[in-house]
């Protein structure tokens, strides 16, 4: 049985890849962010006889370093990672992505850690020069949270460089699903829809995206972590499938048999140089050295996803009309 730590895992993917590597006899370390009142976030539910959640904060070296002992792989989630709060605490940025990434590769190299995940974001690419999006494709900081991420990623190559520290830097493209922060798209129009709101506030809806069902992207963890051709990489975890946001909005209405409508928010429009226009990614890479290939069609993944929010206990834990940045 491995021993695994999970940084973020009280987190919207985190949390999920908890509860899958656990499904597989994994021993997971769980990391949430220290806070005073014991809240475990998503992982608050979740009880596992192979599971034990500590509290901290990737920002300290000398925490990073102890709880990185006797652990075998590494899957180094935690991160800021809303776009908007980035334009306004830009500092936080830098010392949690950068240097909390730079503090757990240091503690992964002292304690001989055989593994670590780094995860990595399609923003880094910025709006796409040539689609598919493949690994080559120029990074493009287009707002300070890519470009604290550009930062970690190659703070966490520069250790694969230097030292053979065993990274792998793995890029999911935009992953959705239950628990998913109120801050993205997907559960600002499904809370509302259920809300019974007939207009819904959203930015811009001529962007693309590529989505992928969260159940696919921690698969896809998985299968990098048990890859050996995968270390010193970077690699996409995408669909290979690009739909605008106006299209998401539609068939997600669809699907919950509504006719509401959008109004476009000016406090949700990004600055124009820092829009990514369009994300379409390619997937080759990962099923050359994996085999794997997403299981959910974007239909089923908004199927499920919306089953999950509209159970009146998990609808109530978000608040629709605040908008969260």
């Amino acid at each position: 049985m491995k021993n695994v730590l999970i940084t973020g895992a009280d987190g919207f993917i985190g949390s999920h890849l908890t509860e899958m590597l656990l499904a597989e006899g994994y021993k997971v370390k769980a990391l949430s962010y220290y806070n005073s009142f014991n809240y475990w976030g998503w992982l608050d539910d979740v009880r596992h006889p192979n599971l034990e959640v500590v509290t901290g904060d990737v920002r300290d070296p000398h925490f990073c370093k102890h709880i990185t002992k006797n652990i075998d792989v590494i899957f180094h989630l935690a991160a800021l990672i809303a776009i908007p709060y980035s334009y306004v605490a830009p500092d936080s940025y830098v010392d949690t992505n950068v240097k909390g990434t730079l503090n757990i590769c240091q503690a992964a190299k002292e304690n001989e850690v055989k593994r670590i995940l780094v995860t990595s974001t399609s923003e880094v690419y910025g709006t796409a020069q040539y689609v598919p999006i493949d690994e080559k494709h120029p990074k493009q900081p287009q707002s300070p949270y890519s470009a604290s991420k550009i930062g970690a990623d190659m703070m966490a190559l520069s250790f694969y460089n230097a030292f053979e520290l065993p990274v792998v830097v793995v890029r999911p493209f935009n992953t959705y699903g239950p628990r998913q922060s109120a801050r993205a798209i997907i559960p600002t129009i499904i809370t509302q829809i259920a809300n019974g709101k007939k207009e819904i506030k959203l930015g811009d809806l001529t962007p693309t995206r590529d989505f992928n069902f969260v159940k696919d992207t921690c698969r896809g963890f998985i299968e990098l972590a048990n890859c050996d051709k995968a270390i010193g990489e970077e690699v996409n975890i995408a669909s290979n499938y690009e739909i605008s946001m106006r299209d998401t909005l539609e068939l997600i209405a669809k699907i919950m048999k509504s006719d509401v409508k959008f109004i476009e928010d000016e406090q949700r429009l990004r600055p124009s140089g820092s829009e990514v226009f369009r994300l379409w990614g390619d997937n080759t890479k990962i099923k050359n050295l994996t085999g794997f290939t997403p299981q959910y069609s974007i239909e089923q993944g908004f199927t499920e996803t919306i089953a999950w929010f509209l159970n009146p206990d998990n609808l109530k834990k978000y608040k629709s009309d605040i908008y969260n940045v």
